[in-house]
């Protein structure tokens, strides 16, 4: 794999960590803001809502950008955001700052994980969009938690100014370590839109939104859930979050590599009937402190495998048009998300926090049907013909 991929990683870590970091900080930014916790929340949910509408509206209006530059204004942007969040003196303007960080960050990703395919060769393309996606991944891992742990002697605006510095970092890292990469060629009108009307495009982003959907809803109320089912409190929850980041690297990896020797369809269907039984069984299976920290080892190792065998699946469904199709799957992780919240408060509210699990895993069981329906075709053929892939090189 490339040594330039980690360059890559890295900026997908400091845009991952932008996304994330206030759930680290919350408390800080209630406190000082004067604030209830709900309307602080509202943050991370301007910046998902940004992120959905903005991905693909971005990737149409800068396709014909060069790839490097695309990147290194991506994260200047996203540096920017954070910039203004550390200076915000007010609620609304912490709002405006993070809808700034979420633009950034909502052309980085898509683009980094084309350029990373192209960087590399095809049999090594999973590993490259995974190593992307690892960089997402260490931000949940790494990012928060050292915001949460220095924000305490820097408060929340030093740690927006240090997100900020390593956005800033990681544009230097782009601009320095990446080649030029021409866009790809012109497309028109039609032929985008094609790509995004297209059934099996349809149905891998409706997968996208139903699995994020699925596994946030428990994420997000992990804690009492742990409370309720293994008794377990406080630095115990910690730690049991922290065995699901690690499985969740380890499962980001190896979702990368089932795909290099296997394609998309296989691992899809291994991945998504495992996260549906872990799902439907957690509260018989997460008992105690250790059966717990099994289950969500394993749950997160199946919940990050998702990411490159979707991302390779779209990326072969829509080749001359990858920017755009990567857009909309990034902007379906976070409509995911983004509805996650009110979703399991709904379920709770209605049937109680131990039936949280398996009516997501309910939720989940339709993403299979929908790659059942989409694996009917013995052969991927891509949305645009070799015709019009021709004309638009021309």
């Amino acid at each position: 794999m490339s040594p330039r991929t980690y360059l890559l990683a890295a900026g997908a870590f400091a845009v991952g960590t932008s996304g994330y970091i206030v759930s680290g900080v919350l408390p800080a930014v209630s406190h000082d803001l004067n604030v209830s916790a709900a309307t602080a929340g509202q943050l991370v949910t301007a910046f998902a809502i940004a992120y959905a509408i903005a991905s693909p509206l971005l990737a149409a209006a800068t396709g014909r950008w060069e790839r490097r530059r695309l990147l290194v204004v991506a994260l200047l942007v996203s540096a920017a955001g954070n910039v203004m969040a550390a200076l915000a003196p007010t609620y609304e303007l912490l709002l405006v700052s993070r809808v700034v960080s979420a633009l950034g960050a909502a052309v980085f990703t898509p683009a980094a994980t084309a350029v990373a395919t192209i960087l590399n060769p095809p049999e090594r393309r999973g590993r490259a969009v995974a190593m992307v996606f690892g960089g997402l991944t260490f931000a949940l891992i790494l990012g928060v938690p050292a915001g949460n742990l220095v924000g305490g002697s820097i408060g929340y605006q030093g740690v927006f100014a240090l997100v900020a510095l390593v956005s800033l970092l990681g544009a230097v890292a782009v601009q320095v370590g990446i080649p030029v990469i021409a866009a790809p060629p012109a497309v028109g009108l039609r032929d985008r839109l094609a790509a995004a009307r297209d059934s099996r495009v349809l149905m891998m982003l409706a997968m996208t939104v139903l699995a994020c959907l699925a596994a946030f809803s428990v994420f997000t109320y992990i804690a009492p859930l742990l409370t309720e089912t293994a008794g377990v409190h406080g630095t115990t929850i910690s730690l049991l979050l922290f065995v699901y980041g690690v499985g969740g690297a380890i499962g980001n990896s190896l979702g990368g590599r089932m795909t290099d020797r296997y394609g998309s369809g296989r691992p899809l269907l291994v991945i998504f009937t495992v996260f549906i039984a872990v799902l439907a069984t957690l509260p018989l299976t997460a008992v105690s402190a250790v059966s717990a920290g099994v289950v969500l080892f394993v749950w997160g190792m199946f919940t990050w495998s998702v990411n490159p065998p979707i991302q390779n699946w779209l990326i072969e469904l829509a080749p001359a048009n990858s920017g755009l199709v990567l857009s909309l799957n990034a902007s379906a992780i976070y409509l995911g998300v983004g509805l996650s919240g009110v979703f399991g408060g709904v379920v709770i509210s209605s049937a109680g926090l131990l039936a949280l699990p398996p009516i997501a895993a309910a939720v989940a069981a339709i993403s299979l049907v929908l790659l059942f329906l989409n694996t009917r075709q013995s052969a991927v053929e891509p949305v645009l013909s070799e015709a019009v892939l021709e004309k638009a090189a021309r």
